[in-house]
């Protein structure tokens, strides 16, 4: 799309969670999110085959890697980021941007972003501990009414207050800087990070994520990362009013629904992902990531598609816009 490209890499419609892109233009050429993960027990393949496919999808992010100059993690979940003792490849030599480490991050990322770092530092003889600050100050979020989500909250706050903190800055030949509400601008590309986002319905217990929307002389891909359909409205209004031409979006986890996933949380997913496709005027919605592990998910979300089909819009999986059937579908109708 004039000196913008996009390859689609890995989504979970391929067999294997991840949510990975490799975004191009003339000033650079960006890794997102370089994650590969086994898909869950409950997938309709062989222990073994999933450890080959995802594999095969890490190879993939490897080979990508070569050409990327940058890399974008927007969260620390390991289908979103790879650690570096396993693929240095995806990170030495590179700018990385990535989730702020230190706050608006759940107790298991705030750990896995320190696994992360110190794995960096390890790999280039650093000794980690170069890397950690005392906490500064700082606003935390609104608190919320519901008294659960308030004591969950007030512990993380704790949590981020007492530290110790990552600090950016160089890493050996790394330069690491926080994304979170920023804006990095490279010759005509223009990237801005949102500010933290909930990834999935409000206080959401796995924490928050990190969006990114990138331009270049009028063209514009936005990058949802992991909102889940999305679930919060402000969320589905937000993409509307960026008005993308290459939508990245993710669906609900209805292979939880009942169990970490609700009901209601999947109405607001399908009625806000509706009110975008009806009003976004795309080159490409990708809607992939969480909803192709449901070997249920089309019937789940049937209004969606069917919306698609009457307004033409191209809204489809990774594997569906490569010419294929989600995996998914294929091992269980073909069953």
């Amino acid at each position: 799309m004039g000196e913008l490209t996009v390859t689609p890499l890995w989504f979970d419609s391929l067999g294997v969670k991840s949510s990975s892109l490799l975004v191009e233009t003339p000033d650079l050429c960006l890794l997102v999110d370089p994650g590969a993960a086994e898909m869950q027990p409950s997938f309709p393949l062989p222990p073994k085959e999933k450890a080959r496919l995802r594999l095969s999808a890490l190879n993939t992010l490897r080979k990508m890697a070569k050409r990327a100059d940058t890399v974008f993690i927007s969260h620390y979940h390991y289908d979103h980021h790879t650690l570096p003792s396993e693929a240095p490849e995806l990170y030495l030599g590179k700018q990385l941007w990535i989730k702020d480490p230190n706050r608006f991050i759940n107790r298991s990322q705030w750990q896995r972003a320190r696994l992360f770092l110190q794995e960096l530092c390890r790999l280039q003889g650093i000794d980690p501990g170069s890397v950690l600050t005392d906490p500064l100050p700082f606003d935390g979020p609104p608190l919320p009414q519901d008294p659960r989500d308030l004591k969950w909250l007030k512990g993380l706050l704790g949590l981020w207050r007492e530290g110790p903190w990552i600090k950016e800055g160089v890493i050996g030949n790394c330069a690491v800087e926080f994304a979170d509400s920023r804006t990095f601008v490279r010759g005509q590309t223009r990237v801005r990070f949102t500010s933290p986002l909930f990834h999935g319905a409000q206080f959401e217990r796995v924490g928050w994520v990190v969006g990114m929307v990138l331009e270049i002389k009028g063209h514009k891909l936005l990058y949802s990362s992991d909102l889940q359909g999305p679930v919060m409205e402000e969320y589905a209004a937000w993409i509307l009013q960026e008005e993308p031409d290459i939508l990245i979006l993710d669906g609900p986890p209805t292979y939880l629904l009942g169990y970490m996933f609700g009901f209601r949380e999947l109405e607001r997913a399908i009625g806000n992902a509706s009110e975008i496709l009806r009003k976004l005027d795309a080159s490409l919605i990708l809607y992939d990531h969480h909803l192709p592990r449901d070997p249920l998910f089309r019937k789940r979300t049937r209004g969606l598609w069917e919306l698609a089909e009457r307004l033409q819009r191209p809204f489809l999986t990774l594997a569906e816009w490569l010419g294929k059937r989600p995996l998914v579908l294929e091992l269980t109708e073909s069953a």
